[in-house]
Parts: structure tokens; sequence; C-alpha cells
């Protein structure tokens, strides 16, 4: 059984800073791509930035020069630097992870966090 766990959501005023982690746990053999996502209700979950095992990244347009995602590989885990946060950030944000265990792969998906960004 792998577990991610997320950490680091919160309310922030428009224009803050917050940086969002994900740690994956269990029985894990290596991680292929990490990610991050968020929803507001009533609408799809949507990609906000990947980033591949050799550390390619890519971004939702909205997100471009102002979120960064990063991983630690010997950690497990995975960050997303939101910076110049807006209103419309707001949003539960999950992490995905792309794990393989004892050579099959699952996706995995963490309980989610929330970021509130007010005017």
């Amino acid at each position: 059984q792998v577990q991610l766990v997320e950490s680091g959501g919160g309310f922030v005023q428009s224009g803050g800073s917050l940086r969002l982690s994900c740690t994956a746990s269990g029985r894990i053999s290596s991680i292929n791509d990490m990610a991050w996502y968020c929803q507001v209700p009533g609408k799809q979950r949507e990609l906000v930035a990947i980033i591949t095992s050799d550390g390619s990244t890519n971004y939702a347009d909205s997100v471009k020069g102002r979120f960064s995602i990063s991983r630690d590989n010997a950690k497990n885990t995975v960050y997303l630097q939101m910076n110049s946060l807006k209103p419309e950030d707001t949003a539960v944000y999950y992490c995905k992870a792309i794990v393989n265990v004892m050579g099959r792969t699952y996706q995995y998906w963490g309980q989610g966090t929330q970021v509130t960004v007010s005017t």
C-alpha cells in the first residue's frame, strides 16, 4: 500500500506565497511522474503542474511564471511553490504520483489540501 500525504495549504492574502509538499510512503520501487491538480466545487480536477522522474516540468498556462514544481527523489516528495497568489487560485490542491510497486505501475492521489486566497 502506498500513501501520499500533503501539507502546506492554508489561508493567504492576494499576492502572497505558499509552499505545498506531498510525500509518498509505502512499498515503493520508484516513482515516475508526480503532479499537482486543483479542484473547485462543481468543476473537474485540473492539472496545475507536472514533473517527470528526470525533472522535466510542465505547467498550466494560468500558473506559468508564478508556480514552480520540484521534487526530491530521495525523500519521495514533490513540492509546489506558489507565488503571486490570486483569489482565482483558491481550490483544493491534490498531488498525484505514478508509482512502481514490485514491477507494476499504479496511480495514487493525496487527500487534498485547501488553499484559500483572499482579495
